[in-house]
């Protein structure tokens, strides 16, 4: 009787144990099926380009358009000088421009005044400094500046900000190099160096 007893308990142990490990095999294969979908699927998601086949491409800007940007037409302006000659940027198509916004108060334009000066009587171009007028103390102050640095080269106030507002003007000083046509071929945040302003000049037609 007891080894009746024995053989069923052995039996019963044998069967869960079986039982036990086919199950556990199951759960393991599904759970690695499912392991892998997931894996499969994220990976698509993020593997996968997107379809260019809607997609436009971006045309360049219209180089004859008034604007900013390098290969735009610079945007035209009228200012008066300290002597009340009148100034129109668009007077000097066919000359290379140099466009450049300045105050006395900033540091950066004063040190590069001497480098405009050098950069004006060596090369063939035009220089048209325009002064953020509304920025400065007193109309006096701008004159003693000219006369500080031997300034020859010519000086637009913009008394109202008007044309620092037309071009966008944040920091100073800000240049723009013009070409002979009127287009923008480089811009400049920040004081540029002699040598700089050569480099840029020299590329322009």
């Amino acid at each position: 009787m007891k080894k009746i007893i024995i053989g069923v308990i052995i039996t019963a142990m044998f069967a869960w144990a079986v039982f036990d490990l086919v199950s556990n095999q199951s759960d393991d294969s599904t759970k690695t099926e499912n392991e892998e979908f997931t894996s499969t699927d994220s990976g698509n998601s993020i593997t996968s380009p997107p379809k260019e086949e809607n997609q436009e491409k971006e045309e360049p800007a219209d180089s004859n358009a008034v604007g900013l940007e390098v290969g735009n037409i610079a945007p035209d302006f009228e200012l008066n000088t300290l002597n009340g000659e009148v100034v129109k940027l668009s007077d000097f198509r066919g000359q290379r421009v140099m466009l450049n916004f300045w105050a006395t108060w900033c540091p950066p334009c004063r040190a590069e005044m001497p480098d405009m000066e050098k950069f004006h009587k060596n090369k063939d171009v035009k220089i048209l400094a325009v002064n953020l007028t509304e920025t400065e103390s007193s109309r006096q102050a701008i004159e003693d500046f000219i006369k500080e640095f031997g300034v020859s080269f010519t000086v637009p106030l913009d008394e109202k900000t008007t044309v620092a507002d037309q071009y966008q003007i944040q920091p100073i000083p800000t240049s723009y190099m013009i070409d002979s046509n009127g287009r923008i071929q480089f811009k400049a945040l920040g004081a540029m160096n002699y040598e700089f302003m050569v480099q840029e000049f020299e590329k322009m037609q």
